[in-house]
């Protein structure tokens, strides 16, 4: 073989083995932006999560300031509870846009969610210590079961609409709130075997005070309840037990609520 032909040889061997390592080498960035893929996807998805999480402790934190402190609620324990319970959770998905609005919202069978103020009102007015037991009637969506299970007490709510009463106990345990119990029952006779309370909130009106209700409260217990006709302007009571047959009673102010619903009512 002549010189010139060994070195074009070996010119050749040499291009074909540089062409392979590069090849080679396009090959395995090639897998390497292929498994990078899920990666980048994965901390789009959680840039996406924190950016959600971000606007609603924002909006949280909103109707705060401007639903609940600036209407005069003091108690810095409603005021953290209110800042931490994920409102929007326990709203309709297409009122998620509407969750931290300082409005009352429908929650279907012709119930709402209460105004973010008037909860943060009621659970003040409750005055209630950490391990109280509160009797909560007119679950709903569980949204004031929530706030008041932030605050550390062991709560039995009723509701008498029995998919709203499943959806609200549903909810409130994938929320994590362990002390809230909820049961499907008619409001109006309590929850005796629990009895007595610390305290009762009511979350519609019925035209009179339940006497049901006042005999569970404990002595010195609050129940705080709106009281009024079907469709108007009701009076939102806070009401203490004295002793075994006196209460002293006190007005909070106008209020709207939805009627008090008893056993028999029908579904829409």
């Amino acid at each position: 073989m002549s010189k010139r032909l060994t070195v074009l040889v070996v010119l050749i061997l040499v291009i074909a083995l540089v062409g392979g390592v590069i090849f080679l080498r396009g090959r395995q960035h090639a897998v390497e932006d292929i498994g990078e893929v899920p990666q980048e996807t994965e901390e789009l998805q959680r840039a996406t999560d924190i950016a959600e999480i971000d606007l609603y402790v924002a909006a949280r934190e909103q109707m705060v300031e401007r639903g609940v402190i600036a209407y005069g609620i003091i108690s810095p324990e409603v005021i953290e509870v209110m800042r931490r319970v994920p409102r929007h959770q326990f709203v309709p998905e297409e009122y998620n846009h509407l969750a931290y609005a300082d409005n009352p919202l429908p929650i279907g069978f012709g119930q709402t969610i209460s105004q973010p103020y008037i909860v943060a009102l009621m659970t003040q007015e409750l005055d209630v210590e950490e391990g109280d037991k509160v009797l909560e009637v007119g679950t709903g969506s569980g949204y004031q079961a929530a706030v008041l299970g932030e605050l550390d007490l062991e709560v039995f709510t009723i509701e008498i609409i029995e998919p709203l009463a499943n959806e609200a106990e549903q909810r409130l345990e994938e929320l994590g709130y362990e002390r809230v119990h909820v049961r499907n029952a008619d409001g109006y006779f309590g929850w005796p075997e629990e009895a007595p309370f610390d305290a009762i909130i009511v979350t519609a009106a019925p035209d009179h005070i339940p006497q049901p209700l006042l005999q569970q409260l404990k002595i010195g217990g609050v129940l705080v309840i709106p009281v009024g006709p079907i469709g108007g302007i009701q009076e939102l009571w806070r009401v203490t037990r004295l002793s075994a047959d006196e209460f002293q009673s006190a007005s909070l102010g106008g209020v709207r609520f939805v009627p008090f619903t008893r056993a028999g009512y029908d579904d829409p």
